[in-house]
Parts: structure tokens; sequence; C-alpha cells
């Protein structure tokens, strides 16, 4: 399969999800968050993220006062719920990878949110991709270069767009700046979901 777009190595499949499937997906991901909510996750340096967010898999992303990690539990103390196989397809489908993914990262994006300009390297290595699942409300997303600083450039992500982050591009700086309210009608009152699939270790 070939991507739409390669932007500075970073792979975008427009359009690769079909809107039965992003529903499918979506109540897929109701079941997770009603065994693993939403929370609001502290940043080490004590500012609440602006996106909400849970797991599934083996390990969830967290963080808190002592920095950004893997985590084998909910804040609540509950394991994360299994990925999905609606999700877990989408990865056997894009990634290149002989490995499943260990970590399904949901991020909830409303009103302002936004994600800073960051790096994936909270892994054991980096030789796996990372997969991102777009759903509902359009996003900007920003790609840098793999150190700090420099020219970035910019894509608009809709709902169905699948991002594949792989090879030289795997540690490309990358964020959100902004995301277009009303542009789906996806998610029941708006907003825009992300999927992040990683191996962890």
């Amino acid at each position: 399969m070939r991507p739409t777009v390669v932007l500075r190595g970073v792979q975008v499949f427009h359009g690769l999800l079909e809107r039965d499937v992003q529903t499918m997906i979506l109540d897929d991901i109701r079941g997770i968050v009603a065994k693993a909510p939403l929370f609001s996750p502290m940043t080490p340096y004590g500012k609440p993220m602006s996106v909400q967010m849970t797991s599934a898999g083996e390990f969830g992303w967290t963080s808190d006062k002592t920095g950004y990690r893997y985590a084998r539990q909910h804040p609540n103390g509950t394991a994360w719920p299994t990925i999905p196989a609606s999700v877990l397809q989408i990865w056997d489908q894009v990634s290149g990878s002989l490995r499943a993914p260990e970590c399904c990262l949901v991020n909830l994006y409303r009103d302002s949110a936004k994600m800073g300009l960051h790096q994936d390297r909270d892994e054991a290595h980096f030789s796996e991709p990372v997969v991102s699942v777009s759903l509902g409300d359009d996003a900007l997303f920003r790609i840098g270069n793999t150190t700090r600083g420099g020219p970035t450039e910019s894509i608009w992500l809709k709902s169905g767009d699948v991002v594949v982050m792989g090879g030289d591009a795997r540690l490309v700086y990358h964020g959100v700046d902004k995301t277009r309210a009303g542009s789906s009608t996806l998610l029941t009152g708006g907003g825009r979901i992300n999927l992040t699939l990683r191996v962890v270790t």
C-alpha cells in the first residue's frame, strides 16, 4: 500500500478508513473508555495537558510531576483494556512491522486542546514505527525535524486518515496546533480522537 502523501518521511494515508469502519472503531473506543476512563494528565512542569487521554494494551502512557512514562495500570489502579481487533487491523495494514503494538494511546481533543511539538522517544528502541489514526474533527498536524528547532511543515488530517512515522522519520518532532471544530459529525458533541499505536519494549 502506498501513502497518498510523504512529508519529511512521514507517510500520510488520506481517507484510508471508510465512515463505517470509523464508526466501528469509535464503538470499540467507547468500550475502552468504559473500562479505563479518560483523564487529564499533569505535565512534569505542573500544568495539566489540554487533551484528555486513556490507553489500551499491555502498557498505557501517562504523565505526572515525576515525568512522562509508560505504566501497566490506569491511574485508578486497574489494568488497561486490550487493544481492539479493529485497531490492530490498521497496524497490520500499514506498519510493515512483524510485532504487535503494545500500547494504543487514546487522545481526545475538544475546544482549544492541542499538542506541542514533541518526539515519541519513551520506547525501548526506535526501530518500530508509530502509527496514528485520526477520527472526528480535522487537525492541523505539524511536522518538524529530528532535532528541536528549524523550519516545520503542516498538513490537515481528516477523519479516517492514518499517519505512519518510521525509519528516518521515526523521531521527527510533531504536534497538533489546532482542530477545526464542526468539520466532522463522527463524534457526538464534536471533537477529535487520535489513536497512537506503539511497540514499547
